[in-house]
């Protein structure tokens, strides 16, 4: 695997590779490996010849209430996962790299519509830190793929909305959501959950498959149903950030001639912000 720290040298090697007409991939994250991150690496594999992993920090992407310098930088340990999956770039810049002129002149790269909603209504600013972050890693890269998992809903969608507005030649493919043995979508932020909460941190995913099964069955009461998967998630001790029916591709609240349905849940542990989401087609 071969590891860059500068935007030209890693442009320089990767532009031999691109003219020899190899396909490339992309998978972006900020480190702190897990399963759930090397699958999405070996679904690019799958499709491309080249499979470049970005790790970066992004800062922008961060509101006031969390904690940048707290998030855990694993690099070590992350290169040894990367090395044995068979990864062939890393891409690891600074701060100084990807901003070189400071995060407050930083052009932005604004998506207007489903970034103010659901995550975005609890992390102020967050997804345009996203959409920044991940706007100049795709001109970095230029890749042909990029592999985005399942499991954060909502950046998927504004990434293949950003993608669509801008006219950007990169097909953005999912992965689905890998999980722990009980269901429990894997996350970074597992860590965080405490011993006597881990058993019952699964009644988010539980809830929102009550409410997929309801919605397949013919209900479409979705207030109804999202007030009552929030009863039950409270009944186990922990506070809802939201629980919606909204439609698949836009976000918006679902309706009830809706063919594609996602429900997309949130909550708070006590050192834990968990996300699920479950998604629905009606033929």
């Amino acid at each position: 695997m071969k590891i860059f720290h500068t935007i030209n040298g890693f442009r320089n090697n990767l532009s031999v590779d691109r003219c020899q007409g190899l396909r490339i991939g992309l998978v972006p994250t900020m480190g702190n490996l897990h399963d759930g991150h090397l699958a999405l690496l070996e679904q690019s594999k799958q499709t491309n010849d080249i499979t470049v992993c970005s790790i970066f920090v992004n800062a922008l992407q961060f509101n006031l209430n969390e904690d940048w310098d707290k998030y855990p930088r694993t690099y070590d340990t992350d290169c040894e996962k990367l090395r044995n999956a068979g990864c062939d770039y890393l891409f690891h810049p600074d701060d100084t790299e990807m901003y070189p002129n400071g995060l407050d002149t930083q052009s932005r790269v604004i998506c207007p519509t489903m970034t103010d909603v659901l995550c975005g209504a609890t992390r102020p600013g967050h997804f345009e830190g996203v959409t920044t972050v991940v706007s100049k890693l795709f001109n970095i890269v230029q890749p042909d793929e990029a592999i985005f998992g399942i499991k954060d809903y909502q950046q998927l969608a504004v990434i293949r909305r950003m993608v669509e507005d801008l006219c950007l030649p990169i097909k953005i493919s999912e992965a689905p959501v890998y999980r722990e043995s009980d269901g429990l979508a894997m996350s970074s932020r597992n860590r965080y959950i405490s011993e006597n909460e881990r058993p019952r941190v699964t009644i988010l995913k539980e809830s929102l498959d009550w409410i997929a099964t309801q919605i397949t069955s013919g209900n479409r009461n979705f207030s109804e149903l999202e007030f009552e998967a929030k009863r039950r998630i409270e009944k186990e001790g922990f506070s809802v950030d939201y629980v919606t029916c909204s439609q698949s591709k836009t976000l918006e609240l679902a309706a009830n001639d809706d063919i594609e349905i996602t429900v997309l849940g949130a909550m708070f542990t006590e050192s834990a912000r968990l996300i699920d989401n479950v998604s629905v087609r009606m033929i």
